[in-house]
């Protein structure tokens, strides 16, 4: 490994932009190719520092909803807007696309255009990728514990008509994020049944709904009158069970049940 170059055996070292600098000892390097024909290189280190040992106190815990609507609703009732890149981008993305079928096949203006319609989808991950890394590092860094839903994506998206929009919001590469810099930080993640009743269960007396349809966004607890938001409803069950969760494995939560009236929140980007 040299200051601006990577070495691999049998060719000559390869000039880098290295985004980070390089600290402990090197034990693999992985290189792909994008569609757009740029080279990327994942090097794996070992730095020798352990990871911290996870408290078994926790005053701090975060429930977490994932939506559409809004990417990511936490139990403190703050909303965090859904960036929703692929849609944003798909006007520029179809045109590319008309472009690239009026070309004539293996020719070099259809290379070009495919290498075009690339570039826009990769921009278009990169975006998604950067917010993502971006969101699960602010909410690491500020608890101890985070709960969140176990999400069968394959099966929601057999929902036509929520189909894009969910491949887009792209829950499970958020989650994967959250799950190695949790282990990274000492924080705990705790993954709940994805049978889990969160949004038709009220926070406050238990009453389950029988039905809960999508477009209900505000409802009243039939069972304490209580008038509850949706989606903060559904996060601050999701905190409250993983608490259950984390003291039935033998850890101290001394964190408070939560906010009674979860319809009063603003929402925030």
């Amino acid at each position: 490994m040299l200051e601006s170059a990577i070495k691999i055996p049998k060719i000559a070292p390869i000039e880098a932009r290295l985004h980070r600098e390089i600290t402990g000892t090197v034990k693999s390097i992985t290189l792909s190719r994008s569609a757009t024909g740029k080279y990327h290189a994942s090097i794996l280190c070992n730095d020798g520092i352990e990871a911290p040992a996870k408290p078994t106190l926790i005053t701090r815990v975060a429930g977490l909803d994932m939506g559409l609507a809004h990417y990511a609703i936490k139990s403190d009732g703050v909303k965090i807007a859904n960036p929703r890149h692929l849609i944003n981008a798909s006007r520029n993305l179809r045109r590319k696309q008309k472009a690239l079928s009026r070309k004539k096949k293996s020719s070099a203006n259809r290379r070009k255009a495919r290498i075009q319609l690339a570039a826009v989808h990769e921009r278009v991950a990169n975006a998604r990728a950067d917010f993502q890394h971006k969101l699960s590092r602010a909410i690491i860094d500020e608890t101890q514990a985070v709960i969140v839903e176990t999400l069968k994506t394959a099966n929601m998206m057999k929902n036509h008509n929520l189909a894009r929009a969910i491949g887009d919001a792209g829950w499970n590469g958020f989650i994967k994020k959250l799950e190695y810099k949790a282990a990274e930080k000492g924080v705990h993640l705790v993954k709940l049944d994805q049978w889990f009743a969160s949004s038709k269960t009220c926070h406050c007396c238990g009453h389950k709904m029988p039905e809960m349809p999508l477009n209900k966004r505000i409802w009243q607890c039939p069972g304490c009158g209580v008038e509850h938001d949706r989606d903060i409803n559904a996060s601050l069950n999701i905190r409250h069970q993983g608490i259950l969760e984390l003291q039935a494995a033998g850890l101290v939560v001394s964190a408070h049940r939560g906010q009674r009236k979860s319809v009063i929140q603003t929402v925030v980007a």
